[in-house]
């Protein structure tokens, strides 16, 4: 892997991670009037003693790009700004909400890499009806959204089977994992079918590769040319889909977290969104883009590294 490949990667996290960021800023001008009057609430007739205050808060009478850069300088140092509306730090909510999604995306991460990996692997080796069956369920699996998924666990798991909480976090390792599973599983379904799918065709092309029918006619035992020539290299592919889908499961977090009231980031921003909480809305959200971009650039390195081939066309490109 290139230092030019690796130079060129932090280059797009950080011209992207400045881009969506701009666009954050900026939303908030795009509606017409004051931006001030969204931070009351949108008030037919606000203080003019309290937009002033907002107005030195913000940095509004700054220029735009004065102001977004002070906004900006100030997010990466931990300072979101104070809520209005919750009457609290940016920071001290987030703090607050943050554990909830981590646990949430962590869980959701883990059936993803277990189960699709497996179904996948397991797909591509037995073939035949156990091949048809995986591929049209984990297609069924990709089609489905996150909240049409919610409302079918739901359904099922707590009104025909009561047999998981369906909302909240819970309380301790025991309660959190068990309201956490339903929201864990809506959130994972798609990703579980993509890295199904992906695992799949990669194991198969493997399965057929020069080195595996050298390894056979050696005498290697086929547990040993599964595990050393066809599982470890089909790894790249399987682990670009999983580090992408991972990256994923916090961009639609915000689904689950609100179908299930489990109180997450997600559901912050939600929340903040329709209480016209601009500063949460902007904190929240910068969030979001700065841990999926860096999710995304590690993926590309580690895939990079894993397939020096990776690297080379991008440094072409």
């Amino acid at each position: 892997m290139s230092l030019r490949f690796v130079a060129a990667r932090a280059g797009m996290l950080v011209v992207t991670v400045l881009v969506s960021s701009l666009a954050i800023y900026g939303a908030m001008f795009l509606t017409p009037g004051d931006p001030a009057t969204l931070l009351v609430g949108g008030s037919r007739d606000p203080d003019p003693a309290v937009l002033a205050q907002i107005h030195r808060e913000y940095h509004l009478d700054d220029p735009f790009v004065q102001g977004y850069w002070h906004w900006l300088s100030n997010c990466f140092q931990g300072d979101f700004g104070k809520s209005l509306v919750y009457r609290d730090s940016v920071a001290d909510l987030i703090d607050a909400r943050a554990g909830d999604t981590l646990a949430l995306v962590a869980y959701a991460a883990v059936l993803v890499l277990t189960v699709g990996i497996v179904l996948g692997t397991v797909s591509a080796l037995r073939g035949g009806r156990t091949d048809a069956l995986v591929t049209t369920v984990t297609a069924g699996a990709m089609a489905v959204p996150t909240f049409v998924m919610a409302v079918l666990l739901i359904w099922l798991f707590a009104v025909q089977l009561p047999w998981f909480p369906v909302y909240g976090s819970g309380e301790g390792f025991t309660g959190t994992l068990s309201h956490l599973t339903l929201p864990a599983v809506a959130l994972a379904m798609t990703w579980i079918g993509y890295v199904a799918q992906v695992t799949r065709t990669a194991v198969r092309a493997e399965l057929g590769a020069e080195h595996v029918e050298t390894a056979r006619s050696r005498g290697v035992p086929e547990w040993a040319v599964i595990r050393r020539h066809v599982l470890h290299n089909a790894l790249g592919p399987v682990f670009a889909v999983s580090g992408v889908g991972i990256a994923g499961l916090f961009a639609t977090a915000a689904v689950a977290e609100q179908a299930f009231g489990t109180g997450g980031l997600g559901a912050l921003m939600i929340e903040a969104a329709a209480k016209q909480d601009m500063a949460v809305v902007q904190a929240v959200s910068l969030i979001f883009v700065v841990v999926f971009v860096v999710l995304n650039t590690t993926v590309d390195l580690v895939s990079a590294a894993l397939d020096p081939r990776t690297a080379q066309k991008g440094a072409v490109r």
